[in-house]
């Protein structure tokens, strides 16, 4: 029998590419994505040496639409077990400086490529009865009531796209909820990468970081576990279902015909 096959974007470098390795010697085989595709073909050589992995390279730019819609047609076209959504970028500056064009290429690779390459994917994992797939979010997803200052970096777009990924998948996993295909967001703190610093951030007084194997290990063990939501760092999920409960109780009590008395004159 084939061996399964995975999809992994943003791969040439740290979250992604540590899946990469870990989907290989779990006997994957993959379909690694990127802009850059010299990386790309050295994660292919290393990973057919070490185990043997058959890897699909695909250099694509997701802040493109021709990029997005390449992805999103080779995802359509394989018989993908596993889509890991990694592609990212920060764009970290206030609002009122961040270049317009700038803020379509964050849009482009964490919400257009994330909706229409899952949408790709899911069709044939859904007629085949299995699959899963992963998106990767961030802590910043949650920190919309937190000040936009230090330590937490500007962030406007960023946060609010990471926010878009995971309502997109809590709902998309309610979607799928009789089907065998899992789907997951993961929302790391900040991870030891070349993240911060191709941003020309300064990480020699940052704490100490997560490191990417792990946020991908925990990933990959949350799906199996049926998780939804994976906080890679967090011990103690309660706080999750906290979140959970005060979203659903608001929703519930906002449904009135007429308008609060505070807006009453």
């Amino acid at each position: 029998m084939a061996n399964p096959l995975a999809l992994v974007t943003g791969a040439s470098a740290g979250i992604g590419q540590s899946f990469a390795e870990q989907l290989a010697a779990a006997g994957h085989d993959l379909i690694v994505v990127a802009r850059r595709r010299d990386r790309l073909e050295a994660l292919a050589t290393r990973l057919r040496e070490a185990h043997g992995t058959r890897t699909e390279v695909l250099a694509a730019d997701l802040g493109s639409p021709a990029g997005v819609d390449a992805v999103a047609a080779r995802a359509a076209e394989a018989p993908l077990d596993l889509l890991i959504n990694n592609a990212g970028f920060g764009g970290y500056r206030p609002f009122v400086d961040l270049d317009p064009k700038l803020a379509d290429e964050l849009l482009s690779v964490h919400v257009r490529a994330v909706v229409q390459v899952t949408r790709a994917a899911l069709p044939g994992m859904v007629a085949r009865g299995k699959g899963g797939v992963i998106t990767v979010a961030s802590l910043l997803s949650l920190s919309g009531a937190a000040p936009p200052n230090a330590p937490l970096p500007q962030r406007v777009v960023y946060a609010g796209a990471k926010a878009f990924q995971l309502t997109f998948t809590q709902v998309l996993a309610a979607e799928l909820a009789g089907t065998p295909v899992r789907v997951q967001v993961c929302l790391p703190g900040v991870v030891k990468t070349e993240f911060h610093e191709v941003q020309g951030i300064d990480t020699s007084q940052m704490p100490p970081r997560m490191v990417p194997e792990d946020v991908a290990r925990a990933a990959l063990a949350g799906l199996a576990r049926g998780e939804v939501v994976c906080v890679p760092g967090l011990e103690d999920t309660t706080a999750l279902r906290q979140i959970d409960d005060a979203q659903r109780a608001a929703l519930s009590a906002a449904r009135n015909v007429q308008i609060a008395t505070r807006y009453r004159s």
